[in-house]
């Protein structure tokens, strides 16, 4: 099994490199079980791109939602990721419901379905990177869902914003179409790569959000033990993205470097106020 956990680890450290660090955080017996959830919340993230087409897409999500039912017993042992996940679960008392309802919501990344509501946005970012923050936060122990919530949606907001070029690019957008018509701007125009005078204003609004959302979360986190920070600490990447959005161009969004991004978790670290201020 640690073989498996060594597997995660390494996934994770290649393509979550914010939440790998931030698990260094964590007290060593319960960074394998981290390890574990934050590589499958990499695995199903990336089935659209990994299947390319949605049907493959949904025979891949199903194949997690058979593993998490315990109908795969054979081939969930055979795969590292799935055999880690299921031992972080029993381990912890981690609820599969939150699991999958996290898998039948990434189920909208496999379509070019517009989201068209703020509303749906919401849910879709509390289904998803809440869930993971809450699920990371049992793990340490700690029942943190009135903080993982709006501290999620808030993550969640500014790396849909960051993604907005290359989720364009295969005509796949996650800004709420209400918004867009508040601010008169087409959803083809956003497909062309090009930047309408309403666009700026709308991507203002939902930046704005974001801000709110993660202001939202300070009060509750800061009320909750210590040891749940590093399960919250990739927010502390949040409000340095936002404000480098707010100066650069849609479709060319400022990116923080790999160095500030390792910085501002260590600061955030050891000041947990930081996470949200």
């Amino acid at each position: 099994m640690q073989d498996a956990f060594a597997h995660c680890a390494e996934l994770v450290r290649t393509a979550d490199r914010d939440r790998y660090l931030a698990a260094l955080f964590a007290p060593a017996e319960r960074r394998d079980a981290l390890s574990a959830l934050y590589a499958f919340n990499v695995e199903i993230g990336r089935v659209r791109e990994v299947a390319r087409e949605a049907l493959p897409g949904e025979i891949r999500l199903q194949w997690w939602s058979d593993v998490l039912n315990g109908e795969r017993g054979g081939e969930a042992a055979a795969n590292p990721t799935a055999a880690a996940l299921l031992s972080a679960i029993e381990r912890h008392g981690l609820s599969t419901s939150s699991f999958l309802d996290l898998i039948e919501a990434r189920r909208f990344d496999l379509y070019d379905e517009p989201m068209a509501a703020i509303a749906d946005l919401e849910s879709y970012a509390k289904r998803t990177s809440s869930a993971v923050i809450a699920l990371a936060a049992q793990i340490l122990g700690i029942d943190a869902q009135r903080a993982a919530n709006p501290a999620g949606m808030a993550h969640a907001i500014a790396g849909l914003l960051r993604a907005l070029p290359f989720r364009a690019a295969r005509h796949q957008l996650y800004v709420p179409a209400e918004l867009l018509e508040r601010h008169g701007v087409r959803s083809d125009e956003i497909f062309a790569g090009q930047s309408p005078p309403g666009l700026n204003a709308a991507l203002a609004e939902l930046r704005n959000l974001g801000r709110h959302h993660l202001g939202a979360t300070a009060e509750p986190l800061m009320a909750l033990p210590r040891t749940v920070d590093p399960a919250f600490l990739p927010v502390a990447l949040v409000r340095p993205s936002l404000d480098g959005l707010d100066r650069s161009d849609p479709f060319a969004p400022a990116e923080l470097s790999p160095w500030r991004r390792q910085w501002l978790i260590w600061r955030a670290a050891r000041n947990p106020a930081r996470i949200t201020g």
